[in-house]
């Protein structure tokens, strides 16, 4: 085994990585954070819901999903989410920096996960920002997780100016009106599977609103990647 030096995505600070001969002829991807960054992350394994994630203690789903099933205006509208990690203390101060602050590069560490995660489907959309918000932090966090991953993705929606998520309590989020209209280059959905690419699963609601108006445009079957919830 062998050590490289390394500095972490996150700290930046200098760490040793132990490495063997597929590491130094580039066969593996190094670690991109130092140990005491990394045990900030809490990956989701073992059961979870199998609609949106959420960690249980059996298989199965969620009450947050029966409910939303039981709602006849957005029921079925997703037909699932993967999310990576629960957005603890950690991961809301890591994707704080990187959407807010404009840290692009933090979007590195997901890359692999989201390509390795990301279900089979015909088309691939990063849901999209406003106007107005893509004009305050120079990128689209969804989109950026998408490039990291190597992933092909499409224009398919567009995002109407509304009040910040993080402004709103869980019952204005879910309750608030549709935030999103079909591009006007969009493709064609009729009969597709589509994925949605996004940074946090936290009600639903934005991944639901999408998948509406897709369902509506003929989609098959909505899908989605978030890297937390």
């Amino acid at each position: 085994m062998f050590f490289q030096k390394e500095l972490c995505l996150y700290c930046h600070m200098p760490f040793e990585e132990q490495t063997g001969w597929a590491g130094l002829l580039f066969l593996t991807e190094p670690d991109l954070l130092c140990e005491g960054c990394r045990s900030g992350l809490a990956p989701i394994h073992g059961n979870r819901c199998d609609r949106c994630s959420r960690p249980m203690h059996e298989q199965g789903r969620c009450q947050d999903c029966i409910r939303w099933e039981e709602t006849p205006s957005i029921g079925g509208a997703l037909d699932k989410n993967i999310s990576l990690y629960t957005y603890n203390s950690f991961m809301k101060e890591y994707i704080a920096r990187f959407k807010y602050r404009g840290d692009y590069e933090l979007a590195r560490l997901f890359g692999e996960e989201i390509r390795k995660a990301a279900p089979k489907a015909d088309m691939i959309l990063p849901v999209p920002l406003s106007e107005e918000r893509m004009r305050e932090r120079g990128f689209n966090q969804a989109r950026a997780l998408g490039e990291m991953a190597g992933l092909k993705m499409q224009e398919g929606l567009v995002r109407m100016h509304s009040e910040k998520q993080a402004k709103m309590t869980r019952r204005e989020r879910i309750e608030r009106r549709q935030v999103f209209e079909i591009h006007p280059d969009a493709p064609v959905f009729r009969g597709k599977t589509i994925l949605l690419i996004d940074d946090i699963y936290t009600t639903g609601t934005t991944l639901r609103q999408a998948g509406i108006l897709l369902k509506e445009a003929g989609a098959r079957r909505v899908l989605s990647v978030t890297i937390a919830r």
